[in-house]
């Protein structure tokens, strides 16, 4: 049940946040699709394909398709219904997908009984990947490697779950108010991880 409800929870946050990417860049409605359906899924096929899932397995969600689907169809055409409030509070709904989905992710890999390394592979990608895959079809860079701290919470999720400290319902769900906090305070304060550009040395001509 847990999962099922962080799986509609990241489902819905992330499919809005490629409707809102698509929408910026001018996309038309069938790009609208493909860059939703690319955020909210493509994590989880890539995490499928890391921890011994076939990506078909992806076909068996249909009830999140669909949901999907129709969220996406709805934020097409009614875009000043939620655009307005989504600027405001994208941020924070981006912060759910990503706790939803990290938690997701990590709860999947540890019911297959795998290591603590695939659970946290498996956090991160399911967490983030979908954002990668959306912000690189819209040509734009990933903002997961970019700016702020965003992978490292998902990271910490997946650790606290493969080591079983967070093995409780009550538990699972203040991690995920956890890391919806660490992310929307890493934006509010600019927190980011450290940044090294190579040395440029003038070369005498």
């Amino acid at each position: 049940m847990t999962w099922d409800v962080f799986n509609i929870i990241g489902t819905i946050a992330f499919a809005l946040s490629g409707v809102t990417v698509a929408m910026e860049e001018k996309y038309d409605l069938m790009g609208v699709y493909v860059l939703g359906f690319a955020t909210a899924f493509g994590g989880g096929a890539i995490r499928n394909l890391l921890i011994g899932l076939p990506v078909s397995a992806l076909w068996e969600q249909g009830t999140l398709f669909t949901m999907a689907f129709i969220v996406m169809t709805v934020a097409f055409f009614f875009p000043r219904v939620w655009l307005h409030q989504w600027k405001r509070w994208g941020i924070f709904f981006d912060a759910i997908g990503l706790a939803s989905f990290a938690i997701q992710g990590a709860l999947f890999a540890t019911s297959m009984g795998h290591p603590i390394s695939a659970v946290i592979v498996a956090a991160v990608l399911t967490g983030t990947g979908g954002g990668m895959i959306r912000d690189v079809l819209a040509g734009r860079k990933p903002l997961v490697l970019k700016q702020e701290i965003y992978i490292l919470w998902a990271f910490a999720g997946g650790l606290l779950i493969g080591l079983n400290i967070v093995d409780t319902t009550w538990k699972i769900t203040l991690l995920f108010i956890a890391i919806i906090a660490f992310r929307m305070l890493s934006v509010k304060y600019k927190w980011s991880l450290p940044v090294k550009a190579p040395s440029q040395q003038s070369s005498s001509v």
